[in-house]
């Protein structure tokens, strides 16, 4: 995977901000959102696809296309390089593969405190019964 193939392969738009800004945000398109096409990339292998598609399956659509939008900064620049940055984080941490997890044995230790307990649970029951007078 190379990165500036990756990047070339973005669509940035910018559109209008929602929320607080006062007049600035009914003029200004500062809010960016960025869209990459997983399946039609040229800078990935097929097993990276597979992999990322399996990574990253909440966040893709239906189409296998990744959606991420910022409009955290005023500036329309500094959003595209935040969403650029995020959009670059969440690639590596979806072609990282995880190791297998080893099952780790119950020391003998944590058994014998489990049969010791069930023992004087079991003794506190028997203590509760009527006494047998016969």
């Amino acid at each position: 995977m190379e990165i500036q193939n990756l990047i070339s392969e973005l669509n940035y738009k910018a559109v209008r901000s929602s929320g607080a800004g006062g007049q600035n945000v009914n003029k200004v398109s500062s809010k960016v959102v960025l869209s990459f096409d997983l399946k039609k990339s040229k800078a990935l292998t097929e097993e990276e696809k597979l992999l990322l598609e399996a990574n990253l399956s909440s966040r893709l659509t239906t189409d296998s296309i990744l959606i991420l939008n910022c409009d955290e900064d005023r500036s329309q620049l500094r959003n595209k390089e935040i969403v650029t940055k995020r959009f670059l984080e969440l690639i590596k941490k979806g072609l990282t593969v995880q190791k297998p997890r080893k099952e780790t044995k119950l020391p003998k230790s944590a058994i014998r405190k489990r049969i010791k307990n069930k023992k004087n649970v079991s003794q506190v029951k028997k203590n509760r019964r009527k006494p047998d007078l016969d």
